[in-house]
């Protein structure tokens, strides 16, 4: 979900958008890839791929926080700013959906200038989606300290008690990360994030755009996703309204299909390590330190997960990550796993834009496909 660009120009938005848009298409494949892209057959047999973001039809309304709250520093956000900062100017920098982002610009006790990234949302929604960051980005910076931005805190402003705030460190960033270096980069990262207490889900609620996640701790892997993707359904009814096929689809996807592809990854032997993942990995949550040239995430809305969860960016990104974090047993089920996974993500995209029902559609066939695939109950489920 588009959230903000962190230190992305507005300017530069659009030819990230051709960057982004030109390598899937050079490197999709007909296995769905996650959320914020979809693909399907057409007539001729050839792939069709649809962007959420570069469609002005799917979301065209003005931001709701006002631009006013990133016109000055409030004293809640100074505070947290390194002892002996002097904040020199701010100004709106980076695009987003449902937050307004700007750069502050400081000098240093020292004299150093130093800049830092300043998100600000409003109202119970926005506190949450800013603590839910917050304590994501701060899980994936322990992690693996040089692939996030190092977060500096969150918050209320002083002067309006409905005014939210993340604050990081800025980063000057550039393109896209290459095939080679960012999947290695995440694969490490889900290796050494793993959950404190052994059990998936998170710590606090994350949210994906403006929806809150189910994040709740679980020991199995299964029953974590169900949570989730179940919270998803009920927003998307809520959002679209009752459809009697979205109904029907629903349960059998959570009868049916979840526990055939989910429950043999904890079964006969199988284990699964509980990943930290960043929760939205798509292309626009990704870059390149401009100095470091080292790929960066950011705009987290993390849990602790199965590690397929999370790949939106592309064929050629997968098989790299592959080759550093190989498929879980059983293989086999490996591109119907993505299909499932890509279907609570395209849930969660409808469930953000009512009245559009492009995303409906989508995973309507999706979840046709699956319940077509697997008809039957699990094996020595006693319902029939």
């Amino acid at each position: 979900m588009i959230n903000a660009i962190t230190s992305v120009s507005a300017g530069e938005l659009e030819t990230r958008i051709e960057q982004l848009m030109h390598n899937y298409r050079t490197s999709v494949t007909d296995v769905h890839m996650g959320g914020f892209f979809t693909s399907k057959r057409n007539k001729g047999n050839e792939v069709e791929h649809t962007s959420r973001m570069v469609d002005s039809s799917v979301w065209d309304q003005e931001i709701a926080v006002p631009e006013s709250v990133i016109t000055f520093v409030d004293d809640s956000v100074s505070k947290q700013l390194p002892e002996g900062s002097t904040v020199v100017s701010i100004f709106s920098h980076g695009a987003s959906y449902w937050t307004r982002t700007a750069e502050i610009k400081t000098t240093s006790s020292t004299g150093d200038e130093i800049s830092f990234f300043l998100k600000v949302a409003q109202g119970d929604i926005g506190k949450g989606m800013l603590y839910g960051e917050f304590h994501s980005m701060t899980a994936i910076h322990n992690a693996m300290p040089n692939i996030a931005p190092q977060p500096i805190g969150n918050g209320t402003y002083k002067k309006d008690s409905e005014t939210h705030f993340f604050l990081c460190r800025f980063h000057a960033m550039k393109g896209l990360p290459n095939v080679t270096d960012f999947p290695a980069a995440v694969a490490q990262l889900h290796k050494n994030g793993i959950s404190p207490n052994g059990k998936f889900g998170f710590p606090v609620t994350t949210y994906q755009g403006r929806l809150p996640q189910n994040t709740t701790e679980c020991d199995r892997w299964e029953e974590s996703f169900s949570n989730g993707i179940e919270q998803f359904f009920k927003a998307e009814e809520e959002a679209q309204g009752f459809d009697e096929e979205m109904v029907a689809l629903r349960r059998a996807i959570m009868g049916k299909v979840i526990p055939q592809l989910l429950r043999p990854l904890e079964a006969d032997g199988n284990k699964i390590q509980t990943c930290l993942v960043h929760g939205d990995l798509w292309d626009g949550n990704t870059s390149v330190d401009s100095k470091s040239n080292k790929p960066l995430i950011f705009d987290a809305c993390s849990s602790y997960a199965h590690h397929e969860l999370t790949h939106e960016i592309g064929k050629l990104y997968v098989a790299e990550y592959l080759q550093h974090f190989p498929r879980s047993e059983p293989v086999a089920d490996f591109d119907d796993r993505n299909a499932l996974y890509c279907v609570r993500f395209n849930l969660c995209s409808s469930a953000l834009y009512p009245g559009n029902l492009r995303f409906r559609r989508i995973v309507k066939q999706e979840m046709r496909d699956l319940v077509e695939k697997f008809p039957l109950r699990y094996e020595g489920d006693s319902k029939t």
